[in-house]
């Protein structure tokens, strides 16, 4: 499967796609977000040619297509061309999910992928958090007016940036793994214990404070939701670790849920002047109270970083990832050109977002005001 528009970014040579493959496209070499659909042209995946939705309409020639931006205006040109199979999105855009659903359109949310050892390879969700822990910390570098290593020189000693990582999921640990590379003196928290050893296996000290936090971790490995009262001691307890180190990046989300509050304005107005902040949650309402998407704040000298879409400025490995990703659902999906919908399968019925014209997905059924639908575990085949 090639290259998908995780981007916003363009093809061409920001993606690395060869010039040879845009010119038998007959593509431009750049192209907006929202005017572009990649696509295999076979509901197998092994395509031996690419689908652009460009400036003429939409290339009918696929039964698959591709998405990870919410892309809208793509994806209702998509449908009105009444030629697509199967969609790959997300489901959160309930009203998208709605109207995929009234086409009769299958699609599947990435983000839904069950945490089971045979469905690592489909994995969208780790691939493109490993890139945003990794970026994270080259932003926080960046914007730090000091030097990440210790350096001996004839000129004195310099010491080492400190470094907070909050959240040791996948995210987390990457950005553990790299400010370790750059040389800091890295520690981190996250509310479940029995991530300290993989914390402490990267080099990095694992935070512990005085807090019951019972069961944390919630289905599939991932942190759940806790109580607001929890949260409020948590900050408590944190604040002096956050005013000691002169990065913070945290990492905290619940599925589904908007980000819990980590680091509140008095917390800011505690750290060194020219800290930073990065803020991996701002997509979902931040970790840090004065978060702003996608956009630099400076608060009593500390510079807050809230980026949405991090794996889009790695856009080639981000490509590469996540069209594989895409692959191994699609490998799972298809036997021999004809896709089966097997619900008793984990990873099917986990992933399902709409099938047979209407949203099947609980979560999103419930945002929609729909009432619950009994579960299902037919096998169902479409030739297409």
């Amino acid at each position: 499967l090639v290259a998908v528009d995780t981007l916003g970014l363009g093809i061409g040579r920001v993606k690395g796609i060869q010039d040879k493959i845009l010119e038998r496209l007959g593509a431009p070499e750049v192209l907006p977000r929202e005017r572009l659909v990649v696509a295999s042209t076979h509901s197998h995946a092994v395509p031996d040619s690419i689908g652009i939705f460009g400036e003429e309409g939409v290339d009918k020639d696929y039964l698959a297509w591709i998405e990870v931006q919410a892309a809208e205006a793509a994806v209702q040109a998509l449908l009105a061309a009444e030629e697509a199979e199967l969609v790959v999105t997300h489901g959160d855009a309930p009203e998208l999910v709605r109207d995929i659903g009234a086409t009769g359109v299958t699609s599947f949310a990435m983000e839904l992928l069950p945490r089971i050892s045979r469905a690592q390879s489909m994995d969208a969700l780790s691939s493109m958090a490993t890139i945003a822990g990794y970026k994270a910390v080259l932003l926080a570098a960046g914007a730090l007016p000091k030097m990440f290593p210790m350096l001996m020189t004839a000129a004195g000693t310099v010491r080492p940036a400190k470094v907070l990582v909050v959240g040791a999921g996948v995210a987390g640990l990457q950005a553990i793994a790299t400010a370790k590379r750059l040389g800091a003196v890295v520690s981190a928290y996250d509310i479940r214990p029995a991530v300290k050893e993989q914390v402490e296996s990267l080099g990095a000290r694992f935070v512990e404070v005085e807090l019951k936090a019972g069961d944390a971790e919630g289905k599939g490995g991932y942190a759940k939701a806790m109580t607001e009262e929890f949260y409020r001691e948590q900050r408590e307890l944190l604040a002096k670790v956050v005013a000691e180190n002169d990065v913070v990046i945290t990492t905290a989300a619940v599925p589904g849920k908007k980000a819990p509050l980590l680091v509140t304005k008095d917390m800011v107005k505690g750290m060194a002047p020219g800290s930073v902040i990065v803020d991996l949650a701002a997509e979902r309402g931040g970790n840090c109270e004065l978060t702003k998407a996608d956009e630099t704040v400076v608060a009593e000298g500390v510079t807050i970083l809230g980026p949405t879409n991090l794996p889009s400025t790695v856009p080639y490995h981000a490509s590469q990832m996540y069209s594989k990703n895409v692959s191994a659902l699609l490998a799972h999906l298809v036997n021999h050109g004809v896709l089966e919908l097997n619900l008793g399968d984990e990873i099917t019925r986990e992933m399902l977002l709409t099938h047979g014209g209407e949203v099947v997905q609980p979560r999103v059924r419930e945002l929609l005001g729909l009432p619950a639908k009994a579960s299902q575990t037919e096998e169902i085949t479409s030739d297409g």
